[in-house]
C-alpha cells in the first residue's frame, strides 16, 4: 500500500468513527436520558438533547478530522482546500451552536460558578 492510500483509508476510518460516534450517541443516549429523568435533575427531552448534542459534537470533530487528513495529504490542490475551509467554518459554526445549546454559554466563556450563600 502506497502512502496516499494509506492516508486516504486512514481518512475513511476517521469518518466510519465520526459517523458512528453519532449513530451509537443517539443510540445511548436513550437508556442515559431515562436514568438521568429518574433523579429528578431534568426533563427527558432536556437530558436527551443535551446527550445527544455532545454525541454530534464529537462526531463533528472526528469529521472535520477526516476532511483535514483527506485534503491536505492526498489532494493538497488550491480549490480543495479552499472546499476545507468551507466545511470547517460550517462544522465550527454548528459546533458553537450546540455548544451554546447544551451549557447555555459559549465556549470561550468561563462557567458559571454558584456562590455559596451566607447563613
Amino acid at each position: 500500500m502506497d502512502f496516499k492510500a494509506a492516508i486516504e483509508a486512514a481518512g475513511q476510518w476517521v469518518d466510519l468513527a465520526g459517523v458512528a460516534t453519532v449513530v451509537i450517541g443517539a443510540l445511548i443516549s436513550i437508556p442515559l436520558a431515562l436514568r438521568r429523568r429518574g433523579d429528578g435533575s431534568a426533563t427527558l427531552y432536556r437530558s436527551y438533547r443535551q446527550l445527544l448534542g455532545r454525541s454530534i459534537l464529537l462526531g463533528l470533530e472526528l469529521l472535520v478530522a477526516a476532511d483535514i487528513i483527506r485534503t491536505v495529504a492526498v489532494t493538497p490542490t488550491l480549490q480543495s482546500v479552499a472546499v476545507l475551509a468551507v466545511i470547517v467554518v460550517i462544522r465550527t459554526f454548528l459546533s458553537f451552536s450546540l455548544e451554546l445549546e447544551i451549557t447555555g454559554r459559549w465556549p470561550w466563556q468561563k462557567e458559571r460558578q454558584q456562590t455559596p450563600t451566607a447563613g
